[in-house]
Protein backbone atom coordinates (compact mmCIF):
# COMPACT_ATOMS: atom_id res chain seq x y z
CA UNK A 1 0.00 0.00 0.00
CA UNK A 2 1.26 3.34 -0.79
CA UNK A 3 -0.05 6.56 0.21
CA UNK A 4 0.24 9.18 -1.73
CA UNK A 5 0.21 13.65 -0.56
CA UNK A 6 0.57 16.05 -3.45
CA UNK A 7 0.52 19.99 -2.93
CA UNK A 8 -3.36 21.32 -4.07
CA UNK A 9 -2.35 22.24 -7.27
CA UNK A 10 -3.49 20.58 -10.33
CA UNK A 11 -0.44 21.14 -11.83
CA UNK A 12 1.06 18.76 -8.91
CA UNK A 13 -1.86 16.56 -8.04
CA UNK A 14 -2.45 14.91 -11.84
CA UNK A 15 1.50 14.01 -12.09
CA UNK A 16 0.84 12.11 -8.90
CA UNK A 17 -2.57 10.65 -10.12
CA UNK A 18 -0.67 9.13 -13.56
CA UNK A 19 1.93 6.46 -11.60
CA UNK A 20 -0.58 6.17 -9.29
CA UNK A 21 -2.70 4.40 -12.10
CA UNK A 22 0.32 3.16 -13.62
CA UNK A 23 1.32 1.17 -10.60
CA UNK A 24 -2.37 -0.02 -9.68
CA UNK A 25 -2.14 -2.35 -13.12
CA UNK A 26 1.05 -3.99 -11.44
CA UNK A 27 -0.86 -4.50 -8.29
CA UNK A 28 -0.11 -1.51 -6.15
CA UNK A 29 -3.39 0.07 -4.11
CA UNK A 30 -2.90 3.74 -3.59
CA UNK A 31 -4.51 6.21 -1.40
CA UNK A 32 -4.28 9.47 -3.08
CA UNK A 33 -5.30 12.42 -0.09
CA UNK A 34 -6.21 15.58 -0.94
CA UNK A 35 -8.94 18.20 -0.26
CA UNK A 36 -12.41 17.65 -1.45
CA UNK A 37 -12.57 20.19 -4.22
CA UNK A 38 -9.61 18.58 -5.78
CA UNK A 39 -11.43 15.11 -5.58
CA UNK A 40 -13.70 16.22 -7.08
CA UNK A 41 -12.46 17.01 -9.95
CA UNK A 42 -10.44 13.47 -9.81
CA UNK A 43 -13.85 12.02 -9.84
CA UNK A 44 -15.49 13.99 -12.86
CA UNK A 45 -11.99 13.13 -14.41
CA UNK A 46 -12.51 9.20 -14.27
CA UNK A 47 -15.33 9.27 -15.36
CA UNK A 48 -14.04 8.85 -19.35
CA UNK A 49 -10.55 7.42 -18.10
CA UNK A 50 -10.60 3.65 -18.78
CA UNK A 51 -7.13 3.62 -17.08
CA UNK A 52 -8.31 4.77 -13.98
CA UNK A 53 -8.91 1.74 -11.75
CA UNK A 54 -11.85 2.46 -8.48
CA UNK A 55 -10.23 -1.16 -6.44
CA UNK A 56 -6.34 -0.50 -6.19
CA UNK A 57 -7.23 3.87 -6.50
CA UNK A 58 -8.57 5.48 -2.88
CA UNK A 59 -9.33 8.75 -2.89
CA UNK A 60 -9.18 9.89 0.81
CA UNK A 61 -10.41 13.85 1.88
CA UNK A 62 -7.90 15.88 3.79
CA UNK A 63 -9.81 18.07 6.29
CA UNK A 64 -8.43 21.48 6.07
CA UNK A 65 -10.27 24.83 8.25
CA UNK A 66 -12.63 26.73 6.75
CA UNK A 67 -11.17 30.38 7.53
CA UNK A 68 -13.48 33.18 6.52
CA UNK A 69 -12.08 34.42 3.93
CA UNK A 70 -11.03 30.86 2.55
CA UNK A 71 -14.09 28.87 1.63
CA UNK A 72 -14.32 25.15 0.44
CA UNK A 73 -14.25 25.87 -2.42
CA UNK A 74 -10.77 27.73 -2.38
CA UNK A 75 -9.22 25.00 -0.79
CA UNK A 76 -7.43 24.34 -4.30
CA UNK A 77 -4.51 26.09 -6.12
CA UNK A 78 -6.69 25.96 -9.40
CA UNK A 79 -7.86 29.49 -10.32
CA UNK A 80 -7.20 30.70 -6.76
CA UNK A 81 -7.28 34.61 -6.59
CA UNK A 82 -3.99 35.74 -6.12
CA UNK A 83 -4.39 37.15 -2.60
CA UNK A 84 -5.49 34.07 -1.08
CA UNK A 85 -2.54 31.94 -1.45
CA UNK A 86 -1.29 33.30 2.46
CA UNK A 87 -4.79 32.07 3.90
CA UNK A 88 -4.43 28.57 1.93
CA UNK A 89 -0.55 27.84 2.87
CA UNK A 90 -2.50 28.79 6.76
CA UNK A 91 -5.13 26.37 6.34
CA UNK A 92 -2.98 23.63 5.17
CA UNK A 93 -0.35 24.01 7.86
CA UNK A 94 -3.59 23.84 10.46
CA UNK A 95 -4.82 20.64 8.84
CA UNK A 96 -1.68 18.42 10.05
CA UNK A 97 -3.92 16.51 12.40
CA UNK A 98 -5.91 15.41 9.97
CA UNK A 99 -3.10 14.39 7.87
CA UNK A 100 -1.74 12.55 10.90
CA UNK A 101 -5.13 10.50 11.68
CA UNK A 102 -5.36 9.61 8.32
CA UNK A 103 -1.97 8.44 8.21
CA UNK A 104 -2.53 5.87 11.36
CA UNK A 105 -5.59 4.80 9.53
CA UNK A 106 -3.55 3.45 6.48
CA UNK A 107 -0.52 2.52 7.93
CA UNK A 108 0.88 2.53 4.17
CA UNK A 109 3.76 0.71 3.59
CA UNK A 110 5.50 4.19 2.16
CA UNK A 111 4.66 7.89 1.80
CA UNK A 112 5.44 9.63 -1.46
CA UNK A 113 4.80 13.68 -0.90
CA UNK A 114 5.03 16.37 -1.95
CA UNK A 115 7.99 19.59 -2.21
CA UNK A 116 5.44 22.23 -0.82
CA UNK A 117 4.30 20.32 2.54
CA UNK A 118 6.47 22.89 4.76
CA UNK A 119 5.78 24.75 7.95
CA UNK A 120 7.67 28.17 8.60
CA UNK A 121 8.13 29.68 12.08
CA UNK A 122 7.21 32.74 10.18
CA UNK A 123 5.58 32.85 6.87
CA UNK A 124 4.64 35.81 5.26
CA UNK A 125 3.54 35.75 1.34
CA UNK A 126 2.69 38.53 -0.37
CA UNK A 127 1.55 39.83 -3.74
CA UNK A 128 2.61 42.16 -6.14
CA UNK A 129 1.83 43.59 -9.50
CA UNK A 130 5.55 43.37 -11.51
CA UNK A 131 5.85 44.08 -15.06
CA UNK A 132 2.52 44.32 -16.42
CA UNK A 133 1.49 41.13 -14.91
CA UNK A 134 -0.29 39.77 -11.67
CA UNK A 135 3.01 37.96 -10.39
CA UNK A 136 2.84 36.24 -7.07
CA UNK A 137 5.35 35.69 -5.46
CA UNK A 138 6.11 32.48 -3.48
CA UNK A 139 7.26 33.14 -0.35
CA UNK A 140 9.79 35.80 1.44
CA UNK A 141 11.83 33.92 4.41
CA UNK A 142 12.34 36.61 7.27
CA UNK A 143 15.43 36.15 8.62
CA UNK A 144 16.36 33.24 6.77
CA UNK A 145 14.08 30.70 9.18
CA UNK A 146 14.10 27.21 8.60
CA UNK A 147 11.69 24.93 6.68
CA UNK A 148 10.90 22.17 7.97
CA UNK A 149 8.99 19.30 5.56
CA UNK A 150 5.96 18.36 7.45
CA UNK A 151 4.21 15.26 5.70
CA UNK A 152 7.88 13.15 6.14
CA UNK A 153 8.44 13.74 9.71
CA UNK A 154 4.84 12.72 10.59
CA UNK A 155 5.46 9.50 8.51
CA UNK A 156 8.99 8.81 10.24
CA UNK A 157 7.38 9.19 13.89
CA UNK A 158 4.83 6.40 12.93
CA UNK A 159 7.81 4.36 11.54
CA UNK A 160 6.75 4.94 7.55
CA UNK A 161 9.41 5.38 5.25
CA UNK A 162 8.31 8.17 2.69
CA UNK A 163 10.23 9.50 -0.76
CA UNK A 164 10.01 12.70 -2.04
CA UNK A 165 8.50 13.34 -5.50
CA UNK A 166 9.83 16.17 -7.96
CA UNK A 167 6.72 17.53 -9.99
CA UNK A 168 9.57 20.18 -11.39
CA UNK A 169 12.66 19.23 -13.10
CA UNK A 170 16.11 18.00 -12.17
CA UNK A 171 17.82 21.40 -13.74
CA UNK A 172 16.01 23.36 -11.26
CA UNK A 173 16.98 21.72 -8.37
CA UNK A 174 20.31 21.65 -9.78
CA UNK A 175 20.88 25.12 -10.46
CA UNK A 176 19.22 26.18 -7.06
CA UNK A 177 21.60 24.03 -5.17
CA UNK A 178 24.13 25.58 -6.85
CA UNK A 179 23.44 28.93 -6.13
CA UNK A 180 22.68 27.71 -2.59
CA UNK A 181 26.12 26.55 -2.60
CA UNK A 182 28.14 28.64 -4.34
CA UNK A 183 26.08 32.16 -3.43
CA UNK A 184 24.96 33.21 -7.63
CA UNK A 185 24.40 31.65 -10.74
CA UNK A 186 26.64 32.84 -12.92
CA UNK A 187 29.89 30.04 -12.40
CA UNK A 188 26.78 27.95 -12.77
CA UNK A 189 28.57 24.98 -15.27
CA UNK A 190 25.92 25.41 -18.35
CA UNK A 191 25.60 28.89 -19.14
CA UNK A 192 22.31 28.88 -21.20
CA UNK A 193 20.44 28.07 -18.27
CA UNK A 194 20.23 31.40 -16.01
CA UNK A 195 18.06 33.82 -14.17
CA UNK A 196 18.04 37.48 -13.97
CA UNK A 197 17.72 39.41 -10.89
CA UNK A 198 13.97 40.52 -11.61
CA UNK A 199 13.41 36.69 -11.92
CA UNK A 200 14.98 34.96 -8.42
CA UNK A 201 11.91 33.37 -6.52
CA UNK A 202 13.68 33.38 -3.53
CA UNK A 203 15.86 36.19 -2.50
CA UNK A 204 17.10 34.60 0.48
CA UNK A 205 18.54 31.23 -1.51
CA UNK A 206 22.17 31.81 -0.83
CA UNK A 207 21.60 32.52 3.00
CA UNK A 208 19.60 30.03 3.48
CA UNK A 209 20.28 27.15 6.03
CA UNK A 210 21.28 23.56 4.56
CA UNK A 211 18.18 22.51 4.56
CA UNK A 212 16.76 25.25 2.49
CA UNK A 213 17.85 24.23 -0.95
CA UNK A 214 17.15 20.03 -0.94
CA UNK A 215 15.79 19.69 2.75
CA UNK A 216 13.44 17.73 0.73
CA UNK A 217 15.93 15.20 -0.38
CA UNK A 218 17.43 14.77 3.13
CA UNK A 219 14.12 13.32 4.58
CA UNK A 220 13.63 11.21 1.75
CA UNK A 221 14.27 7.56 2.17
CA UNK A 222 16.80 5.63 -0.45
CA UNK A 223 15.33 7.26 -3.70
CA UNK A 224 14.59 10.12 -5.12
CA UNK A 225 11.91 9.95 -8.03
CA UNK A 226 13.32 12.74 -10.17
CA UNK A 227 16.43 12.93 -12.66
CA UNK A 228 18.17 9.69 -13.16
CA UNK A 229 17.82 7.77 -10.31
CA UNK A 230 14.34 6.72 -10.75
CA UNK A 231 12.90 8.24 -14.09
CA UNK A 232 8.93 8.06 -13.72
CA UNK A 233 8.32 8.71 -17.38
CA UNK A 234 6.39 11.87 -18.81
CA UNK A 235 3.68 10.94 -16.87
CA UNK A 236 1.31 12.48 -19.42
CA UNK A 237 -2.51 12.33 -18.44
CA UNK A 238 -3.53 9.03 -20.77
CA UNK A 239 -7.46 9.46 -20.69
CA UNK A 240 -10.19 10.75 -23.31
CA UNK A 241 -11.44 13.49 -20.76
CA UNK A 242 -12.33 16.23 -22.60
CA UNK A 243 -15.17 18.36 -23.32
CA UNK A 244 -16.94 17.44 -26.68
CA UNK A 245 -18.93 20.76 -27.44
CA UNK A 246 -15.33 22.46 -27.02
CA UNK A 247 -13.45 19.86 -29.05
CA UNK A 248 -16.09 20.29 -31.71
CA UNK A 249 -15.28 23.70 -31.95
CA UNK A 250 -12.06 23.53 -31.78
CA UNK A 251 -11.70 20.75 -35.07
CA UNK A 252 -14.29 23.52 -37.02
CA UNK A 253 -11.95 25.78 -36.55
CA UNK A 254 -8.80 23.51 -37.09
CA UNK A 255 -10.29 21.69 -40.16
CA UNK A 256 -9.99 24.08 -42.60
CA UNK A 257 -6.64 25.33 -41.85
CA UNK A 258 -3.06 24.58 -43.42
CA UNK A 259 -0.78 22.45 -41.09
CA UNK A 260 1.20 23.96 -38.50
CA UNK A 261 -0.55 27.50 -38.83
CA UNK A 262 -2.25 27.14 -35.47
CA UNK A 263 -1.25 28.55 -32.31
CA UNK A 264 -2.11 27.49 -28.76
CA UNK A 265 -1.90 30.34 -26.30
CA UNK A 266 -2.31 29.02 -22.32
CA UNK A 267 -0.95 30.11 -19.44
CA UNK A 268 -1.93 26.88 -16.69
CA UNK A 269 -4.76 27.04 -13.91
CA UNK A 270 -2.75 29.52 -11.12
CA UNK A 271 -1.75 32.45 -13.26
CA UNK A 272 -3.13 35.09 -14.75
CA UNK A 273 -2.37 37.83 -17.25
CA UNK A 274 -3.11 41.54 -16.44
CA UNK A 275 -5.44 43.47 -18.95
CA UNK A 276 -2.26 45.04 -20.21
CA UNK A 277 -0.62 41.67 -21.42
CA UNK A 278 -3.95 40.73 -22.93
CA UNK A 279 -4.00 43.37 -24.77
CA UNK A 280 -0.09 42.77 -26.41
CA UNK A 281 -0.73 39.28 -26.93
CA UNK A 282 -4.39 39.69 -28.97
CA UNK A 283 -2.03 42.67 -30.89
CA UNK A 284 0.64 40.20 -31.56
CA UNK A 285 -2.26 37.74 -32.64
CA UNK A 286 -3.36 40.62 -35.08
CA UNK A 287 0.64 41.65 -36.29
CA UNK A 288 1.09 37.84 -36.83
CA UNK A 289 -2.03 37.21 -38.53
CA UNK A 290 -1.87 33.36 -37.31
CA UNK A 291 -4.71 31.29 -36.87
CA UNK A 292 -5.02 30.68 -33.34
CA UNK A 293 -6.80 28.88 -29.68
CA UNK A 294 -6.47 30.94 -26.72
CA UNK A 295 -7.54 29.78 -23.29
CA UNK A 296 -8.14 32.67 -21.06
CA UNK A 297 -8.45 32.83 -17.48
CA UNK A 298 -9.09 34.65 -14.33
CA UNK A 299 -9.10 34.55 -10.89
CA UNK A 300 -11.43 32.81 -8.58
CA UNK A 301 -15.35 33.15 -9.64
CA UNK A 302 -13.75 36.19 -12.16
CA UNK A 303 -15.62 36.12 -15.76
CA UNK A 304 -14.54 38.47 -18.75
CA UNK A 305 -16.61 41.76 -17.93
CA UNK A 306 -16.23 45.22 -18.67
CA UNK A 307 -12.87 46.31 -20.48
CA UNK A 308 -11.78 42.50 -20.80
CA UNK A 309 -14.78 41.23 -22.21
CA UNK A 310 -15.59 44.35 -24.39
CA UNK A 311 -11.83 44.51 -25.65
CA UNK A 312 -11.84 40.86 -26.52
CA UNK A 313 -15.16 40.60 -28.28
CA UNK A 314 -14.43 43.49 -30.10
CA UNK A 315 -10.77 41.59 -30.80
CA UNK A 316 -12.83 38.71 -31.80
CA UNK A 317 -14.63 40.39 -34.66
CA UNK A 318 -11.90 41.75 -36.02
CA UNK A 319 -9.84 38.70 -36.36
CA UNK A 320 -12.90 36.89 -37.41
CA UNK A 321 -12.76 33.28 -38.17
CA UNK A 322 -8.74 32.73 -37.32
CA UNK A 323 -9.20 32.25 -33.83
CA UNK A 324 -10.98 31.01 -30.71
CA UNK A 325 -11.13 31.88 -27.34
CA UNK A 326 -11.99 29.07 -24.90
CA UNK A 327 -12.11 28.28 -21.10
CA UNK A 328 -10.00 25.14 -21.02
CA UNK A 329 -7.52 24.09 -23.73
CA UNK A 330 -3.45 23.18 -23.30
CA UNK A 331 -1.72 25.54 -24.72
CA UNK A 332 1.98 25.91 -26.16
CA UNK A 333 2.41 30.11 -26.05
CA UNK A 334 3.09 28.96 -22.69
CA UNK A 335 4.13 30.17 -19.13
CA UNK A 336 6.50 26.97 -19.07
CA UNK A 337 5.28 25.11 -15.91
CA UNK A 338 7.02 21.73 -16.01
CA UNK A 339 3.82 20.04 -16.69
CA UNK A 340 3.40 22.25 -20.01
CA UNK A 341 6.59 21.63 -21.04
CA UNK A 342 6.45 17.76 -20.71
CA UNK A 343 3.15 17.88 -22.59
CA UNK A 344 4.84 19.75 -25.56
CA UNK A 345 7.87 17.61 -25.88
CA UNK A 346 5.66 14.64 -25.26
CA UNK A 347 3.57 15.36 -28.70
CA UNK A 348 6.28 16.91 -30.21
CA UNK A 349 4.99 20.73 -30.34
CA UNK A 350 7.93 23.89 -30.37
CA UNK A 351 6.84 25.71 -27.58
CA UNK A 352 6.91 29.76 -27.47
CA UNK A 353 7.90 30.44 -23.85
CA UNK A 354 6.34 33.40 -21.98
CA UNK A 355 7.34 32.57 -18.12
CA UNK A 356 5.95 34.60 -15.20
CA UNK A 357 7.82 33.24 -11.95
CA UNK A 358 9.11 31.07 -9.63
CA UNK A 359 10.40 28.15 -11.96
CA UNK A 360 9.47 28.85 -15.27
CA UNK A 361 12.29 30.99 -16.58
CA UNK A 362 14.62 28.04 -15.56
CA UNK A 363 11.98 25.93 -17.63
CA UNK A 364 11.82 28.45 -20.89
CA UNK A 365 16.15 27.97 -21.08
CA UNK A 366 16.27 24.87 -20.75
CA UNK A 367 13.23 24.57 -23.75
CA UNK A 368 15.45 26.98 -26.13
CA UNK A 369 18.86 25.37 -25.03
CA UNK A 370 17.63 21.77 -26.14
CA UNK A 371 16.33 23.24 -29.39
CA UNK A 372 12.50 22.79 -29.44
CA UNK A 373 11.25 26.26 -28.56
CA UNK A 374 11.67 30.09 -28.45
CA UNK A 375 11.49 32.87 -25.27
CA UNK A 376 10.05 35.91 -26.16
CA UNK A 377 11.82 38.58 -25.00
CA UNK A 378 10.72 41.26 -22.26
CA UNK A 379 11.13 45.02 -22.22
CA UNK A 380 13.68 46.54 -20.04
CA UNK A 381 10.80 46.91 -17.62
CA UNK A 382 9.61 43.06 -17.52
CA UNK A 383 6.59 43.57 -19.82
CA UNK A 384 6.10 41.45 -22.96
CA UNK A 385 4.88 43.53 -25.83
CA UNK A 386 3.14 42.43 -29.13
CA UNK A 387 6.42 43.09 -31.79
CA UNK A 388 8.47 40.74 -29.64
CA UNK A 389 5.85 38.11 -28.65
CA UNK A 390 4.59 38.31 -32.55
CA UNK A 391 8.84 38.27 -33.51
CA UNK A 392 8.55 34.88 -31.36
CA UNK A 393 5.86 33.55 -33.75
CA UNK A 394 6.95 34.31 -36.65
CA UNK A 395 10.11 32.55 -35.88
CA UNK A 396 8.63 29.20 -35.11
CA UNK A 397 5.87 29.46 -37.80
CA UNK A 398 7.18 31.98 -40.63
CA UNK A 399 10.73 31.13 -40.52
CA UNK A 400 10.78 27.95 -42.69
CA UNK A 401 14.41 27.11 -42.03
CA UNK A 402 14.19 27.07 -37.80
CA UNK A 403 10.50 26.14 -38.23
CA UNK A 404 11.37 22.83 -39.69
CA UNK A 405 14.85 22.17 -37.84
CA UNK A 406 12.49 23.24 -34.59
CA UNK A 407 10.23 20.64 -35.48
CA UNK A 408 12.39 17.96 -35.98
CA UNK A 409 14.08 18.61 -32.90
CA UNK A 410 10.78 18.58 -30.61
CA UNK A 411 9.97 15.56 -32.85
CA UNK A 412 12.91 13.24 -32.10
CA UNK A 413 12.72 14.31 -28.86
CA UNK A 414 9.42 13.00 -28.14
CA UNK A 415 9.84 9.45 -30.00
CA UNK A 416 12.51 9.68 -27.44
CA UNK A 417 10.51 10.12 -24.52
CA UNK A 418 8.03 7.55 -25.53
CA UNK A 419 10.43 5.01 -26.39
CA UNK A 420 11.72 4.98 -22.60
CA UNK A 421 8.16 5.80 -21.44
CA UNK A 422 7.24 1.93 -20.56
CA UNK A 423 10.75 1.23 -19.01
CA UNK A 424 11.27 3.86 -16.93
CA UNK A 425 7.48 3.18 -14.79
CA UNK A 426 9.29 -0.66 -14.55
CA UNK A 427 12.20 0.99 -12.87
CA UNK A 428 9.90 3.30 -10.70
CA UNK A 429 7.94 -0.02 -10.19
CA UNK A 430 10.62 -2.13 -9.01
CA UNK A 431 12.18 0.67 -6.91
CA UNK A 432 9.05 1.49 -4.80
CA UNK A 433 8.10 -2.36 -4.54
CA UNK A 434 11.74 -2.98 -3.15
CA UNK A 435 11.20 -0.11 -0.36
CA UNK A 436 7.39 -1.21 0.64
CA UNK A 437 8.84 -5.03 1.03
CA UNK A 438 11.68 -3.74 2.84
CA UNK A 439 9.52 -2.17 5.31
CA UNK A 440 7.22 -4.88 5.66
CA UNK A 441 10.39 -7.43 6.45
CA UNK A 442 11.73 -4.54 8.99
CA UNK A 443 7.92 -4.75 10.64
CA UNK A 444 7.86 -8.20 10.61
CA UNK A 445 10.88 -8.83 12.69
CA UNK A 446 10.08 -6.04 14.77
CA UNK A 447 6.55 -7.73 16.21
CA UNK A 448 8.77 -11.12 15.84
CA UNK A 449 11.25 -9.74 18.60
CA UNK A 450 8.25 -7.82 20.65
CA UNK A 451 6.11 -11.22 20.63
CA UNK A 452 9.12 -13.72 22.32
CA UNK A 453 10.17 -10.45 24.76
CA UNK A 454 6.54 -10.58 25.53
CA UNK A 455 6.46 -14.67 26.07
CA UNK A 456 9.26 -14.66 28.12
CA UNK A 457 7.98 -12.21 30.66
Amino acid sequence: MVQKFPWLAHGHIFPFLEPAKRLSRRNFTIYLCSTSVNLDSIKNSKKKDSFYDDIFIKLVELHIPSLVELPPRFHTDKNLPFNLLPSLLKAFQMSSSSFSNILSSINPDLLIYDMVQLTWSKLRAYTRKKFGILNLINVELEECVRIVCLAPKIASSKGIPSIYFATLGAVLFSFYHHVHMMGDGLTFPYPAIYLLDREIMLPYLKDADDDFALGNLKMSCEIVLMKSLVPTGPLIVDSNDYDHEEFSKIMKLLSGKSRYSTVYISFGSEYFLSKKQIVEIAKALELCGVNFIWVVRFPGDEKMIGIECAFLIEFLERVQMKGLIVPGVSGFISHCGWSSVMKSMYFGVPIKAMPIKSEQPINARLVVEAGVGVEVERESGGLYVREKIAKAINKVIVEKEFCEDTRNRTKKLSEKIKEKEKQDMNETTMDLLKICMKNKLQGAKSSSKGGRGGGGK
